[in-house]
Parts: C-alpha cells; sequence; structure tokens
C-alpha cells in the first residue's frame, strides 16, 4: 500500500531521525534545506535504481519516429523521458505468451533502432513518493538519514549507524538491514525468472 508521503516529508523524517527540526520547504533558508533541496532526488534515483521494484516499471509502446536511421535497421522509436535505469525488456506485441526479444534491435542514446513495425518496452522509472509504498518509504528515509549525517549533524556514529539499519552490515555488502527487508517483500507473488539475475538473491 502507498504510503502518501512527499519529497519533503521524507526530507523531514530522515532529519528528525537525526535528532534536527523538520523542514517547512525547501526554500526556507536553513543548511539542511539547502542539503536535502540539492542531495535528495539524485539519492531517491539510485535508490530505486539499486533493484527491479515491481512498482517502478511500466510497459509501453514506442512512438516510431518520422526520420529513417542512417544505420542498417529500418526504424528509430524515441525512447520515453521518464527512463530511469535503462530498457529492461523488449517485445513485438503485448501478448502474454511473448518472450522478450534478445536481438534484432540496438539502442543510440535516446532512441531504439529496429525492423519491427510495432515495439513495446518494459523499463524503470522514476515514482512519486505519495506511490512508493510503505516499505520502501521506511528504508527511503533511513537510507537518506545516513547519507546526510555527516553533513547535518558532523557525527560519523549517527551516518554508521543509519547506514547499518538501512543496508546492514559491511559484510553484507548494502543487500541487508531494511533493503533486504524491503527486497523480500518486494518480490512476494513474482515470477523467479524475474528477480532471479539480481545479487541479492544469493545472500538471502
Amino acid at each position: 500500500m502507498a504510503a502518501g508521503d512527499t519529497d519533503l516529508s521524507i526530507c523531514s523524517d530522515a532529519l528528525i531521525l537525526l535528532g534536527a527540526a523538520p523542514l517547512s520547504s525547501f526554500t526556507e533558508g536553513t543548511d539542511a534545506a539547502q542539503t536535502c533541496d540539492r542531495l535528495y532526488p539524485d539519492f531517491r534515483d539510485s535508490m530505486l535504481s539499486r533493484y527491479p521494484w515491481s512498482w517502478s516499471y511500466k510497459k509501453i509502446q514506442l512512438a516510431r519516429l518520422g526520420t529513417a536511421p542512417l544505420n542498417e535497421f529500418e526504424h528509430a522509436y524515441q525512447l520515453p523521458g521518464d527512463m530511469l535505469s535503462g530498457v529492461q525488456a523488449v517485445f513485438e506485441t503485448t501478448s502474454t505468451n511473448q518472450a522478450p526479444l534478445n536481438d534484432g534491435w540496438e539502442i543510440y542514446g535516446e532512441e531504439l533502432f529496429t525492423d519491427l513495425d510495432t515495439v513495446y518496452i518494459d523499463y524503470q522509472t522514476t515514482v512519486d513518493e505519495s506511490k512508493m509504498p510503505n516499505y520502501f518509504v521506511q528504508l527511503l528515509r533511513t537510507a537518506f538519514a545516513a547519507e546526510i549525517a555527516i553533513t547535518i549533524t558532523d557525527q560519523t556514529t549517527k551516518a554508521d549507524y543509519f547506514r547499518g539499519l538501512a543496508y546492514g552490515t559491511p559484510s553484507e555488502n548494502g543487500r541487508g538491514g531494511l533493503f533486504r527487508e524491503s527486497v523480500n517483500i518486494d518480490s512476494r507473488g513474482r515470477l523467479p525468472q524475474i528477480i532471479e539475475d539480481y545479487a541479492l538473491i544469493a545472500v538471502r
């Protein structure tokens, strides 16, 4: 279930975890507000990119461009502007029986080239905070607290503490703690082949 949070509420929660005052806005003029405003968007996207979260994927039909490509392919298609971490899979139809295409297409810059007359893709996109599930919001606020702890508090002990909560022990290589719990929750009910290539599976 979505938590209904915002970027401001998540940043404020991270500050509260560190013993600092919450934000009233990103433009309130405080050092904490400037830190969060500058660091949070990229940090959020990096956390989304760490794993193929089921709720962060879209399937769309690509729009064919009018100009023929200057290569061996017949068609060029525009990739979506909200793509976060590349194309996950390419399909010729939306049939549930069709396997992803492993060849017959290439990506150059922001375009996909192929001889196919119709192209669909699965891809990971940025997600509004209001649509993020509770378990991911908890991970995100804890991990962001670790990220800004030294800047906000000048205490490495707080950074280490919240990093441990978010990612587990150093031996878990960033795949323990709340991150592991979030992956386990997200993977429930998903087909094994969707997640079997992800390195976390080997250390559960």
